[in-house]
């Protein structure tokens, strides 16, 4: 059973976390908040990370969502409070 994840936050942890994620078969991440961040700017900084390197895959802007690899599609929230985002609307387990 795949456990869909909703991330606050897209700073260094939270793009490790989706990193992660994206390499367990069993985990998949569906939303993201950070309101700090533009989604063109998270989009990036998640292909280039400093420590860890490039990204291997692909990483594009659909309107409101990260696509990563062509198929896995990524709500992105700018909310300044997490509890105004409806987190199970978007397929998050946790």
């Amino acid at each position: 059973m795949t456990t869909s994840l909703g991330i606050n936050g897209f700073g260094r942890i939270g793009r490790l976390v989706m990193r992660a994620a994206l390499e367990n078969p069993n985990a998949t991440v569906v939303a993201v908040n950070d309101p700090f961040l533009d989604i063109d700017y998270a989009a990036y900084q998640f292909k280039h990370d400093s420590v860890h390197g490039m990204y291997p895959g692909t990483v594009e802007v659909d309107g409101d969502s990260l696509v990563i690899d062509g198929s896995t599609r990524v709500k992105f929230f700018a909310e300044r409070d997490p509890a105004q985002i409806g987190w199970g609307a978007t397929g998050a387990d946790y």
